[in-house]
């Protein structure tokens, strides 16, 4: 089960390692449109102004399709075989899931207390998906409906049909048996997916309105639960989600990092939802610390090789902020050392929470420079040497 829980946690992390890209693309191409950094040369209607500008709207590529992420990077890392076949099977059967939930909520809303007349987005419950209006089921659906099409695709692919209806086979077969199982799941989702919504809203809402503690609960939960895959399901509805701030926190950091760059009111009043993307704080200082206990604890004759290892992985975790080597060596070699570096982790983005920095902080040294350090050292110095001393 844990083998299985980790493969499921490893094809979660395939399509989260495309929005670093995004986000250094997006953070630089947003930071060269700041005239307090660059000067005159962003002033509006420049040939720099908008050059950067249309990076920019490149860069949001990811963000704006990421249920689709979901639902076509889940299948490729978890098909047991013809994984491209299985990443487009899933796409097909979750456009439909969206057109069937579509029509029952535009035909029968008010029976599921949903009013589909409603604009998308705000506390609506609704979002458009691949060009259909429909219930917004956010990640946790994009993931169910990929699970539900990759368990159709690995035990009905290879089935061979009688030759008068061949046709149907391998994708076709997968895709048809989709279609009709989408069909009660949608009417499910449209009764269920209302309530869990106010229950999600709920827990999230607990963790959002306790200030410190929420933060520190947060991260702790997030951490923890790493080796099980089910952290994704912590942090994305916070990061990328609608759980604190439309449209997730990274997004609408990136939307308001001049803004905020410019201002000189203090950071937590200007994004206090800010405390729930401090998650990954740990991942800028952490690595040093695992990788000299490492180094330390190996025996004399193979610290070389230890250090030949380490070096790559940390520069690695610091630069990119990707530390599930370091993590997933020692849970292994020693689990209560997990616990407390899940506690370690809480604890960090708690107090740098509680001394008043929050942000996007924590995907790496260069996201970090340029979505933090960099324009946030105008007029918010003060954090940011809070940050590094905390």
């Amino acid at each position: 089960m844990m083998q299985k829980l980790q493969r499921f946690g490893g094809a979660m992390f395939t399509p989260v390692l495309l929005f670093a890209f995004a986000g250094i693309i997006l953070s630089l191409s947003i930071m060269f449109q700041n005239e307090m950094l660059v000067g005159g040369i962003a002033a509006e209607g420049t040939i720099w102004k908008n050059f950067w500008a249309v990076v920019e709207s490149g860069g949001w590529t990811v963000f704006n399709q990421i249920e689709l992420l979901f639902v076509i990077g889940l299948p490729m890392g978890l098909a047991q075989k013809a994984n491209a076949r299985a990443a487009l099977e899933s796409f097909v059967v979750y456009t439909t899931f969206n057109n069937f939930l579509s029509k029952i909520l535009q035909l029968m809303g008010p029976t599921f207390n949903v009013d589909f007349t409603q604009e998308v987005g705000g506390n609506s419950g609704l979002k458009m998906i691949a060009g259909t209006k429909t219930l917004d089921t956010n990640l946790i659906g994009a993931i169910l409906i990929a699970a539900i099409v990759v368990w159709i695709h690995n035990r009905y692919f290879e089935k061979k049909l009688p030759d008068w209806i061949g046709i149907f086979q391998g994708s076709s077969l997968v895709v048809i048996i989709g279609f009709f199982l989408m069909l009660p799941i949608a009417f499910l989702t449209a009764w269920i997916w209302p309530i869990i919504q106010s229950g999600i809203g709920s827990a999230q809402g607990f963790m959002a309105s306790s200030g410190t503690f929420g933060v520190w609960l947060y991260v702790f939960l997030e951490r923890i639960l790493i080796p099980t895959g089910l952290h994704h399901f912590i942090y994305q509805p916070f990061i990328f989600g609608p759980a604190v701030v439309e449209g997730g926190l990274t997004a609408a950091w990136l939307e308001t990092l001049n803004t905020f760059a410019q201002s000189t009111q203090p950071l937590k009043e200007l994004f206090p939802a800010g405390g729930f993307a401090l998650h990954n704080v740990s991942k800028l200082f952490a690595p040093l610390g695992i990788a000299a206990a490492f180094y330390t604890t190996a025996s004399p004759e193979k610290r070389k090789k230890t250090l030949a290892l380490l070096i790559p992985t940390a520069l690695t975790a610091i630069l990119s902020g990707i530390t599930e080597p370091f993590e997933f060596t020692f849970l292994f070699i020693a689990p209560q050392l997990f616990l407390v570096h899940s506690l370690l982790a809480a604890s960090l983005g708690a107090t740098v929470y509680a001394f008043g920095v929050v942000g996007d902080i924590g995907g790496g040294l260069i996201t970090n420079l340029s979505q933090f350090v960099i324009p946030m050292s105008i007029n918010h110095m003060g954090s940011v040497l809070t940050l590094f001393a905390v």
